[in-house]
């Protein structure tokens, strides 16, 4: 008799489904074979020490962020959009990260704390006279682009385009075409703005890369856009997710939310048990380049490895009451920001933003509640994202 294998196609659910569909397969083991949307099988990690091992193998090739898996791709647009540091191993990736790691340290992030909290206070203050608002279209969203703009040097009134090829890019169930369409608009318009950059610098990071570009050659044109597509992308869709996913954990919890209110010290926590109970980012795309065993399980060479963070993160095996969202929770080596040498670059800056939008919202508004029960919100439907399309809210 032929196997039925299970689908995959909770996977572009809402996050109920999500979570119910990952606890009917744990019981299975922590890695198994699935039916993709493609019709190919692939393999599905759920359990955490089995995805903390995928995500470090050298034999499993990262493909998170890779613009479009197929051969008719364009060269041009393939090389342009891919060759970033998620992309490659040591030593590539040691020669890529290094690049740019100097504007992500935790002290560097740490002075820009005040320009996060002011920028917070500005779009907090644009619902001043709002008795409701969607906290996702508010703040949430606009805020990670706006500090963004503001580290890359980006004209403000760009701002949506960046944001509308990025959601296209990491959506899960669009046509090629149109997937083509958005990774070419954003191609060119990367180009543009580095050129930009190149004829005028100034003191923000495109220029520095583009310098760094220029001068020493150590990175290459079509490592210099990719770089940027990842930075712009990964920069502030998971943020968006991170802020989103925490103000509804929140409000979905009367009890949660008063202890919260009533100390602002559980804030960091709250922001850390978010990427365990909400993961921002659902599946961490691996490719097998050889055969490898994972969780016991053997995976042939040239297999798709789906490694959800979102389902090692709620793992029973790993975490104490995985199903409940605990501010104060201590252990948690949540792997919402990737683990191992891919581990987010811009984790530091996502962490203030988070702790900042999450606490300024609370304390601006203290009769904020949700405007619809949490069930009939939707989410988006990607297999690589985990967020909110909308968190509308009462504000007083």
């Amino acid at each position: 008799m032929t196997e039925v294998l299970p689908s995959a196609g909770f996977l572009l659910a809402g996050a109920a489904e999500r979570h119910a569909g990952y606890a009917g397969l744990r019981g299975n083991g922590p890695v198994q074979p699935v039916v993709l949307r493609s019709g190919d099988t692939g393999w599905l990690v759920t359990g955490f020490e089995a995805a903390r091992q995928a995500l470090t193998d050298p034999r499993l090739e990262p493909r998170t962020a890779t613009v479009g898996n197929r051969r008719n791709m364009p060269e041009d647009l393939r090389l342009g959009m891919n060759s970033h540091m998620l992309n490659v191993g040591p030593p590539d990736h040691t020669r890529l990260r290094r690049l740019v790691s100097a504007a992500f340290t935790r002290r560097r992030m740490e002075r820009m704390r005040p320009r996060v909290e002011s920028l917070t206070a500005e779009l907090l203050d644009a619902l001043e006279d709002a008795a409701e608002a969607d906290l996702i279209g508010a703040l949430a969203l606009p805020l990670p682009i706006r500090v963004l703009i503001e580290l890359f040097g980006i004209p403000e009134e760009d701002a949506a385009d960046f944001h509308g090829w990025t959601e296209v890019l990491t959506a899960g169930a669009l046509p090629l075409d149109r997937l083509d369409e958005a990774a070419t608009q954003m191609l060119g318009y990367i180009r543009s703005l580095l050129e930009r950059k190149r004829r005028a610098p100034q003191a923000d990071l495109l220029s520095a890369l583009v310098a760094v570009h220029d001068g020493e050659d150590r990175l290459t044109a079509h490592e210099l856009t990719s770089m940027v597509f990842l930075l712009l992308t990964a920069g502030h869709e998971t943020t968006v997710n991170l802020i989103g996913n925490g103000l509804l954990a929140l409000l979905s919890d009367p009890e949660r939310l008063a202890a919260v209110r009533a100390d602002p010290g559980l804030l960091p926590g709250t922001v850390e048990e978010t990427l365990r109970y909400e993961s921002p980012v659902q599946i961490a795309l691996r490719y097998s380049t050889e055969p490898v065993e994972l969780g016991g399980v053997a995976i042939p060479e040239g297999a798709t490895v789906l490694v959800s963070l979102l389902a090692a993160n709620r793992d029973p095996e790993r975490f104490a009451r995985p199903d409940e969202m605990i501010p104060s929770r201590t252990d948690n080596p949540q792997l919402g920001f990737g683990y191992g040498v891919h581990h987010c670059i811009g984790a530091p800056l996502a962490r203030i933003e988070g702790t900042t939008a999450i606490g300024a919202v609370l304390e601006r508004f203290p009769g904020l509640r949700l405007a619809a029960p949490p069930e009939s919100l939707t989410w988006r439907s990607s297999v690589i994202m985990h967020g909110l399309d909308a968190l509308p809210v009462r504000l007083r």
